[in-house]
C-alpha cells in the first residue's frame, strides 16, 4: 500500500514537470480512545473531465456514410446484457459482483500517527517552523561523543591540543630561547605531551513543548463547529509533535459555565453538555494547573481554544485578565473562532471583546485569533493554522 509521503512525493513531481498539484487533504477522522494517536486520514482530488461540443468538419459526411461505431447490427438491436443486482455465484456461493455493501474496496484512506501528519503540514503545506524559546529538559537518555580530552591516550588525536602541550614543555625546559626562532627539529616529545579525545557518556537535553486544548462543549457547539474545531486541534497537535520530534505533552479542558480536565482527545472531541457559556474557565483553570504543578520552568507551553464565539461575559473582562496572566509564560495562544452559518457577518462576543481589549495587536508576537465559519473545508483550516503559527 502506498504511503501518505509516497502520494505527496508524487504530487510534487507533478508540479515539477509544470503541472498543478492534484492531492488535498481531505477529511481527518479523529483519535480513537485509550492514548492510541492514530488518525484516519482522506487524500481528495479532482480530476480533469472531458468536456463535449459540437465539432465542425471541413466535409459533412456523405448521405448513408455512417458518422458512428460501425459494425454488424440494425438501430436498437441488444448488444449485451447484465443484471442490475448480480445474483449468486454460479457454484451456488456468494455472489461475486458488487451489490450494496459488496465487492472489493479500493484503498481511499490512510492510516497514519499524528507525527507523520506533521510532517505533511510542515513541508507540503508549507506551515512554519517554530521558534524554540530554548527552554530544556533532562530525559531519561545519553548520548556518546568525543567530548573529553585525555593525555598518553584515547581514540582521536587532538593535535591542536598536543602542539600546544609540546610548546609548553619545551619552554619549561629552555629549548626555545627565542620565540621568534623557533626550530621544531629540536623539541623534545613527551608521551605525555600527546592529547587524545575520548568518547563520553553525556545526558541528552532536548525541547519539550506542553500543549493545552481548550474547547467550549457548551449547548450551541454542536455539529459543524465542533468537528471544525477539532480537525483544527487535530492538524495543530500533529504539527507541533512533528516540530518537536515527539517531545509533546497534552492536556485537554473542556467548558461550558464551568472547566474541566479530560483524559484524552477521545473525550475531547466527543463530550457534549446542554449548557451555557463562560469562557474564562477554561483560561483559568490552565493557569492554575502551570502554576500549581510549576510546568513554565521545563516546558514550551501552547494553549489553543476553539468556541463559537458566545460568551455570557460580554465584556470578557474575566477573560481578558486570565489571559494578560498567561501571556507572563506560553509561547503562543491560539484563538479559533468558529461562527454558525445564521451569525452572518456580524461579530460574536468573544471577538468582539479580544478586539476592543487590544490584546490581539499589543501582544501580537504571543496571542493569534482566526474567525472562520462552520463550513470551512481543510484548505481553511490549514489557512487558519497559519494565522495561528505565523
Amino acid at each position: 500500500m502506498i504511503t501518505l509521503d509516497e502520494l505527496l512525493q508524487r504530487d510534487r513531481r507533478r508540479e515539477e514537470d509544470g503541472f498543478k498539484r492534484k492531492i488535498r487533504i481531505g477529511k481527518i477522522v479523529k483519535p480513537g480512545s485509550g492514548g492510541k494517536d492514530k488518525i484516519i486520514i482522506v487524500p481528495t482530488t479532482v480530476e480533469e473531465k472531458f468536456i463535449h461540443d459540437d465539432i465542425h468538419l471541413d466535409q459533412e459526411p456523405g448521405e448513408g456514410e455512417p458518422t458512428g461505431g460501425t459494425g454488424e447490427g440494425e438501430e436498437g438491436d441488444i448488444i449485451g446484457e447484465q443484471p442490475v443486482r448480480p445474483e449468486e455465484g454460479e457454484n451456488g456461493g456468494e455472489g461475486s459482483g458488487e451489490g450494496p455493501g459488496e465487492g472489493e474496496g479500493g484503498e481511499h484512506e490512510f492510516e497514519s500517527n499524528a507525527y507523520e501528519l506533521g510532517k505533511v503540514l510542515s513541508q507540503d503545506f508549507a506551515l512554519p517552523n517554530l521558534q524554540d524559546k530554548g527552554k530544556k529538559r533532562t530525559l531519561a537518555r545519553y548520548v556518546y561523543d568525543l567530548t573529553d580530552k585525555n593525555r598518553g591516550s584515547g581514540q582521536i588525536l587532538d593535535k591542536k591540543a598536543t602542539l600546544k602541550k609540546i610548546v609548553e614543555t619545551n619552554i619549561v625546559l629552555g629549548n626555545i630561547p627565542d620565540v621568534a626562532d623557533i626550530d621544531s627539529t629540536q623539541f623534545i616529545i613527551s608521551p605525555r605531551d600527546m592529547i587524545y579525545r575520548i568518547l563520553s557518556r553525556e545526558k541528552d537535553f532536548e525541547s519539550q513543548a506542553l500543549i493545552f486544548f481548550l474547547r467550549d462543549y457548551s449547548g450551541s457547539m454542536g455539529g459543524k463547529v465542533t468537528q471544525t474545531v477539532v480537525s483544527q486541534h487535530v492538524m495543530l497537535y500533529s504539527w507541533l509533535l512533528y516540530q518537536y520530534d515527539k517531545q509533546v505533552e497534552t492536556r485537554f479542558i473542556l467548558h461550558d459555565t464551568e472547566a474541566r480536565e479530560v483524559a484524552d482527545f477521545y473525550k475531547y472531541y466527543s463530550y457534549k453538555v446542554a449548557g451555557g457559556t463562560k469562557v474564562f474557565t477554561a483560561f483559568k483553570m490552565v493557569n492554575d494547573i502551570v502554576e500549581r504543578e510549576n510546568l513554565a520552568r521545563d516546558y514550551n507551553i501552547y494553549v489553543f481554544h476553539g468556541t463559537d464565539g458566545d460568551d455570557w461575559d460580554k465584556e470578557g473582562k474575566q477573560t481578558i485578565a486570565e489571559i494578560e496572566k498567561m501571556l507572563n509564560y506560553v509561547s503562543r495562544v491560539g484563538i479559533s473562532i468558529v461562527e454558525h452559518s445564521y451569525v452572518g457577518s456580524k461579530q460574536t462576543e468573544v471577538e468582539k471583546y479580544l478586539k476592543k481589549s487590544g490584546i490581539l495587536s499589543e501582544h501580537s508576537s504571543l496571542i493569534k485569533m482566526d474567525v472562520m465559519d462552520e463550513t470551512a473545508d481543510d484548505s481553511r483550516i490549514i489557512q487558519g493554522i497559519k494565522r495561528l503559527i505565523s
